[in-house]
């Protein structure tokens, strides 16, 4: 393989995962709000919440790691509202996270277009966010010919997103609390007749889902530079993520392998003309084809998992049974 087609291929391979992390943080969030028996269709909104909160407040503090935290306290707040609406006051939960995907959009474009009118903060003008979403190479791995540098150099928010997607796994499957979580999403009122705070753990693990689905959002923010127009920084990330749940299934380890899959077919749409170019015997075939569906290709694929995974039967999977399902302690 020449230098050339080398570099292409590695470029390829970072696209990958640099355009499609969001998709991780939405669907590992999701998981973890779907385990508490919660269906939470608002990830569009909570992400743009998170992201435009997050942007805004972490460039005025010239800190990624307060914009890391305002996301996700307000995709945090986001989650306390439905849970309020869903768990305390048993407000149906389709329609209330759809709601809550309108209502975030609304925020989004109220607070961007305001300030964008007044004084919009330029990403370059702060030297520590900057400097902070930079690529972080690591000693050894980055070296690998041709994935190295794709998989192994870049920002720490990457490197986060992989590590929370861990870290939840193992809080699900290995720890007390996350077990009764489970359990929670399984049959609340059986949880509930051994003692388990089902309105607490449905509370708790909404807003930490939710504010986990910011972060993504935050990260969208940074990875366009803060540029802000009348499209949204998500653009249909939460519904994919929505769909990548499901692909997933309910795990979220298996999560990362997901937002691989589904960042390969969403990258082409960069980088096809790039691989057309440099392979042109075997790939030139992607130059002919038309950007529009390049664009509708990770929806497509989307709407055939979720075709695919309708028809799988409900044994092996992990769907907690409980799921979108209101629970009213008095009817136990």
């Amino acid at each position: 393989m020449e230098m050339n087609q080398l570099g292409v291929v590695t470029t390829f391979v970072h696209n990958i995962v640099v355009y499609n992390i969001p998709l991780l943080y939405g669907t590992v969030g999701e998981i973890v709000v779907e385990k508490s028996g919660s269906l939470n269709l608002g990830v569009e909104g909570i992400m743009a919440v998170g992201a435009i909160f997050g942007y805004i407040i972490g460039c005025y503090t010239n800190s990624m790691a307060v914009g890391i935290l305002t996301a996700f306290l307000f995709g945090a707040l986001c989650g306390l509202l439905f849970a309020a609406l869903t768990v305390s006051l048993q407000a149906n939960q389709n329609i209330t996270g759809l709601t809550l995907t309108t209502f975030g959009l609304g925020v989004y474009f109220f607070v961007g277009n305001g300030l964008k009118a007044v004084a919009w903060p330029a990403m370059n003008d702060y030297a520590n966010i900057k400097n902070g979403f930079a690529d972080l190479a690591i000693p050894g791995l980055s070296q690998i010919p041709v994935i190295g540098r794709g998989l192994f150099s870049h920002n720490v928010m990457v490197y986060l997103a992989v590590a929370v997607a861990l870290a939840m796994w193992w809080y699900l499957n290995r720890t007390t609390p996350g077990l009764r979580l489970r359990a929670v999403g399984e049959n609340p009122g059986a949880a509930d007749s051994v003692g388990i705070n089902v309105k607490r753990y449905k509370y708790v693990h909404t807003m930490l889902g939710c504010g986990i689905m910011g972060i993504g959002g935050y990260y969208m923010a940074l990875n366009m530079s803060g540029s802000f127009n009348s499209t949204c920084w998500i653009n249909g990330y939460g519904w994919i993520a929505v769909a990548l749940v499901i692909f997933a299934n309910w795990n979220p380890a298996l999560a990362i392998l997901g937002t691989f899959v589904f960042g390969f077919f969403n990258t082409l749409r960069v980088s096809g003309s790039s691989l057309a170019a440099a392979f042109p015997g075997t790939l030139g075939w992607l130059a002919a084809i038309p950007t529009q569906v390049y664009q509708a290709l990770p929806f497509v694929i989307t709407a055939v998992v979720l075709v695919a995974t309708s028809v799988r039967k409900r044994e092996g999977s992990g769907l907690p049974a409980s799921l979108g399902l209101n629970y009213f302690r008095e009817e136990r």
